[in-house]
């Protein structure tokens, strides 16, 4: 099958670059399968497994897909009428009512039920590129993973419950000190360490010291690549039962509560989670291989000229405050 690939970031990804990461691995594991991919992205992309177009501004999106396309997998809503079959993934949120096409793909069970559907598959990684973290060594700290520039993250909350514990410490990938983007907010405690948007090899080296990841997100996660990473390197998530964490993050690898207090109780209980659990649950439901499969299924379903939702996907409900009760 000819598959291409559409996305509008830089591959591969480089530090942060959640859905970069993910088409990535999704046609790495889609060319093992016989599949020939090309992606069709943004300058700077490279790429050793599948052929790379450059987006051309001059021309429309319909006159840049190859004529020898099978099926075409936007990680976007294109603007304009594809007659080629294809599929959208839609990999964030909205808050207003806008139909989404009938071959809308959603990323967690919880985020396409949200938009009235029931067509979604997992984000998976290729865990093989995250190295063999010893998961017997002294971990230190626990940590907070995204953009912290985001309200909707809330490292404010993961920040407060850290510093409501006796003595642990926090290190906030994916923030800085000196936050002039929420107001001016500098943080002063020392059990708190900044470093930035991270990746690569040094994300993982500091994943693998961590004992947990504080995740209070005050918005429905659509899925949260920080989940599953930091839970193949045996650090069980603390966060809220908002959007997909209470599809991922069961009992046996974390626990949920969108009370502070509550949280900071359990974190002192950290040693009870295994972290070999942690790592094995996240190998064998969110691989890469096990979302390829799930796609490709979506790609047949759609070349036998089937659509993905059987009505137009909509938000059911309008979240009407800013942010999820945090308290």
């Amino acid at each position: 099958m000819n598959i291409l690939i559409v996305g509008l970031g830089v591959i591969p990804a480089q530090k942060y670059g959640g859905t970069e990461r993910v088409i990535w691995y999704l046609g790495k594991e889609l060319c093992k399968m016989g599949n020939k991919v090309t992606f069709l992205v943004s300058k700077g992309s490279y790429c050793d497994f599948a052929t790379v177009l450059f987006f051309d501004l001059s021309k429309s999106l319909a006159e840049q897909i190859p004529s020898s396309t099978d099926i075409v997998h936007f990680n976007f809503v294109p603007a304009e009428t594809i007659k080629k079959p294809y599929i959208v993934t839609i990999h964030g949120n909205c808050n207003d009512f806008r139909e989404f096409d009938l071959n809308a793909v959603f990323v967690s069970k919880n985020h396409a039920n949200r938009f009235g559907s029931d067509s979604f598959v997992h984000n998976g990684l290729d865990w093989d590129d995250y190295g063999n973290p010893d998961l017997d060594c002294k971990r230190e700290y626990f940590h907070f993973l995204g953009k912290a520039a985001w309200r909707v993250k809330n490292v404010q909350g993961a920040i407060d419950v850290i510093k409501a514990t006796t003595h642990e410490e926090l290190l906030v990938l994916g923030g800085h000190r000196l936050n002039l983007k929420m107001g001016f907010r500098f943080t002063l405690s020392s059990r708190i360490h900044f470093y930035g948007m991270v990746g690569g090899r040094e994300k993982n080296a500091l994943l693998s010291k961590s004992k947990g990841l504080i995740f209070p997100v005050r918005w429905h996660e659509p899925f949260g690549l920080a989940l599953i990473e930091s839970l193949f390197f045996g650090c069980p998530v603390f966060g809220t039962p908002y959007g997909s964490l209470p599809e991922i993050v069961h009992p046996e690898v974390g626990f949920l509560s969108n009370v502070a207090g509550e949280l900071v109780r359990d974190i002192e209980h950290v040693d009870r989670f295994s972290r070999l659990h942690c790592q094995n649950y996240v190998i064998e439901l969110f691989n890469s291989k096990k979302m390829a499969v799930s796609y490709l299924e979506k790609y047949l379903n759609v070349l036998n000229g089937n659509k993905l939702n059987s009505c137009t996907p909509k938000l059911i409900e309008k979240q009407t405050a800013k942010l999820l009760e945090w308290k």
